[in-house]
């Protein structure tokens, strides 16, 4: 999340994103939401593959997001990003993930933004999603990924 939204209530920081505050733009000062990096690298030593999506598509913000990855010791992974003509869910199309982690987009428009909304009907069905709170983090999520693979 953006820097300036580190001890605000989620309900704060989802109002500023909708009002486009300027630091949410200042993609190079990100933090992460409570022990994210520790729940992924939990994740990853336990044999599971790090994919990261980003909005970005910029190759300057790329490599913001990327530092800000290895700066907050989040585990390896490729990163992920749309390409010219693509959409979120061309991604997940393309790499079909068994396991899909991503927010409610609650401050740009909900379930109309997600990735998982779009997916092919034939494709979704292989994939696991697990919707999070817009900024509320993943912490509550299981610690074991054969846990996570059979939440409901």
């Amino acid at each position: 999340m953006y820097k300036s939204a580190v001890d605000h209530s989620r309900k704060e920081i989802v109002k500023r994103v909708e009002k486009e505050q300027q630091s949410v733009h200042d993609y190079a000062s990100y933090v992460p939401i409570g022990n994210a990096a520790k729940k992924l690298n939990a994740w990853k030593k336990q044999g599971a593959e790090i994919l990261y999506l980003t909005s970005r598509r910029i190759p300057n913000e790329i490599k913001q997001i990327k530092a800000v990855l290895k700066r907050h010791d989040f585990p390896e992974g490729k990163l992920l990003f749309r390409q010219k003509s693509e959409e979120y869910k061309d991604v997940a199309e393309r790499i079909v993930p068994d396991i899909l982690v991503e927010d409610d987009c609650e401050s740009i428009g909900g379930i109309d933004e997600m990735t998982i909304t779009y997916v092919r009907p034939e494709i979704k069905k292989r994939i696991k999603s697990v919707v999070v709170k817009e900024f509320g983090g993943i912490d509550n999520l299981p610690d074991l990924i054969t846990d996570l693979a059979n939440m409901n």
